[in-house]
């Protein structure tokens, strides 16, 4: 039986493998930090980890993540989580906060491969995810704000 590791536990994929890894996680593991919003890859808000990459959940079939490693923004955790989760709350980030979870992600995965972005490079990192409510600069803050604390 095909399974995968969630957050850090082992579970057995026992329905198709064509399945959107968004709909597992939410419907099959009660998972709801990753959002439905496009289903087409163009909003970001269904970002998780798999292996450590930033991918869009929405269009992932399962099939494509069995024997892998997802987390997903509930199993995001340590100094990574702990530097983002402090730098969102003090640039005052979320507004509506559905994208939220999505910009985390990719904001973990961006920072773990570069850790002293320049503006330039946290705007393109960060461009395939979609805030309706514009907080783009507050994101941009709170991403250099977080690496500022990674830093050794």
């Amino acid at each position: 039986m095909p399974s995968i590791k969630v957050n850090g536990k082992r579970y057995e994929i026992e329905i198709d493998l064509q399945t959107p890894l968004l709909w597992y996680l939410r419907d099959h593991l009660g998972l709801m930090g990753a959002k439905y919003s496009c289903g087409i890859a163009e909003c970001g808000a269904c970002t998780v980890h798999v292996d450590g990459e930033a991918v869009l959940a929405c269009v992932t079939p399962l099939e494509d993540v069995v024997g892998t490693s997802v987390t997903t923004i509930e199993g995001l955790a340590g100094n990574m989580a702990d530097a983002l989760f402090d730098a969102w709350t003090a640039e005052d980030v979320p507004q509506c906060g559905y994208c939220q979870p999505g910009q985390i992600m990719t904001a973990s995965a961006f920072l773990s491969r570069n850790p002293k972005p320049t503006d330039a490079q946290i705007d393109e990192a960060m461009s395939g995810v979609l805030c309706r409510c514009g907080t783009y600069s507050a994101v941009r803050n709170a991403i250099h704000r977080a690496a500022r604390r990674l830093q050794p």
